[in-house]
């Protein structure tokens, strides 16, 4: 398994992912879990999600799709990504931010 990779799932790294994500208070994605449902979803379902990640099988799920009025009229688009994939998504950028930011 790629070493990255083992970084990136590495127990300390998602715990620090998780307490940033959930310090955002960001809200849910389409499958209604909450930034308060997330630890104990992740306790039932971590080890799968993992596997699934190792094996290259995880898939991402689609965006919550909400429009944002803005003040001079009209509307945003705004896509919502579930806690899981931020999570996930947090995790990857802690470790690559430090690889890849001496080079912009």
């Amino acid at each position: 398994m790629s070493e990255l990779l083992e970084q990136i799932l590495s127990r300390d790294n998602m715990f620090a992912a998780l307490n940033k994500v959930k310090a955002n208070k960001g809200a849910g994605g389409i499958d209604g879990i909450s930034t308060e449902e997330i630890d104990q979803y992740l306790k039932d379902n971590w080890v799968e999600i993992r596997d699934k990640i190792r094996r290259r099988k995880y898939k991402p799920k689609p965006v919550r799709r909400v429009e944002i009025p803005k003040p001079n009229g009209g509307v945003r688009n705004l896509g919502i990504p579930t806690i899981v994939d931020r999570v996930i998504e947090q995790a990857i950028a802690q470790v690559l931010t430090p690889i890849a930011e001496p080079y912009f």
